[in-house]
C-alpha cells in the first residue's frame, strides 16, 4: 500500500455533476441578464461554490443577490442532479479496487455542501464506500482551495497528509491537494473543454490521467 489513504473529490471524479450544475446555473445567470455559454460558465465556476461567487455575479448582473436567489439555484440543481446526474465512466470498478487496496483507506474530500455530495453517491451507489468519511468544504473554516476540508479528511484516517494521494479534475481542487501536501492525480479525460492537462500541471498535480480504468494501478506504482 503506497499511500495511507486515498482522497477522492466528487465533482467530476466520481459524479458527472458539473455540466448538469453548471447549466443551471447559465440558466439562472441568462435570467439575471449575463450571457454565458454552458462552457464558459463551466471554465468560470467549475471547482466553486457558487455561494463563495456571489459578489462577483452581482457585479456582473448589477443585483443584488438573495438569499432566495441561492435556494433556488439550489432546488433547481438538486432537481437536476436527481434526475440525470451519470457516474464518471469507469468509476465504480476503479473505486472498488482502490478501496481494496487501501483496506478501505478512502475518503470523499468535497467543496460541496454535504447534502448534494451524499445524494450523489447514493444515486450512483457509492455510498457504501465513503459512509462516514464524507467531508464538505461547506462545514470547513475555509473551502477550496485551501487545504482544510482534505486535512480533515486524512486526520479522520490517522493518515499523514504528505501520505496521501488526492484525485481532482480542477484548478482549483489541485491546489487544495498540494496545500494539503499530498500527491496529486488529476483526472483530464479528453472530452474535458474547460481545463487543460497543462493547467492542472501548472496548479501542481503531480499526475495527470484521462482514463478512470488507470487510476488503481497508477496508485499502486
Amino acid at each position: 500500500m503506497k499511500y495511507q489513504a486515498v482522497l477522492f473529490d466528487c465533482d467530476g471524479v466520481l459524479a458527472d455533476s458539473e455540466p448538469l450544475t453548471n447549466g443551471v446555473l447559465r440558466d439562472m445567470l441568462q435570467e439575471l441578464g449575463w450571457n454565458l455559454s454552458v462552457d464558459d460558465c463551466m471554465r468560470m465556476f467549475v471547482g466553486k461554490a457558487v455561494k463563495d461567487e456571489m459578489a462577483q455575479i452581482a457585479v456582473k448582473t448589477g443585483q443584488t443577490l438573495t438569499a432566495d436567489w441561492q435556494a433556488e439555484f439550489v432546488q433547481r440543481r438538486n432537481l437536476a442532479l436527481q434526475t440525470n446526474l451519470q457516474a464518471i465512466p469507469q468509476i465504480h470498478a476503479a473505486v472498488q479496487q482502490i478501496h481494496a487496496q487501501q483496506n478501505g483507506a478512502i475518503a470523499c474530500a468535497s467543496g460541496a455542501d454535504r447534502f448534494k455530495v451524499e445524494m450523489m453517491l447514493r444515486h450512483l451507489k457509492l455510498i457504501d464506500y465513503f459512509e462516514g468519511r464524507i467531508f464538505s468544504g461547506y462545514e470547513m473554516p475555509r473551502s477550496k482551495p485551501f487545504p482544510d476540508v482534505y486535512l480533515a479528511a486524512a486526520a479522520a484516517l490517522a493518515a499523514v497528509p504528505e501520505q496521501c494521494a488526492v484525485i481532482e479534475d480542477t484548478v482549483t481542487g489541485v491546489r487544495a491537494g498540494v496545500a494539503a501536501g499530498a500527491t496529486v492525480f488529476a483526472y483530464s479525460p479528453i472530452t474535458t473543454l474547460h481545463v487543460t492537462g497543462a493547467e492542472l500541471m501548472a496548479a501542481g498535480a503531480h499526475h495527470i490521467f484521462s482514463d478512470m480504468a488507470q487510476l488503481p494501478d497508477l496508485l499502486a506504482s
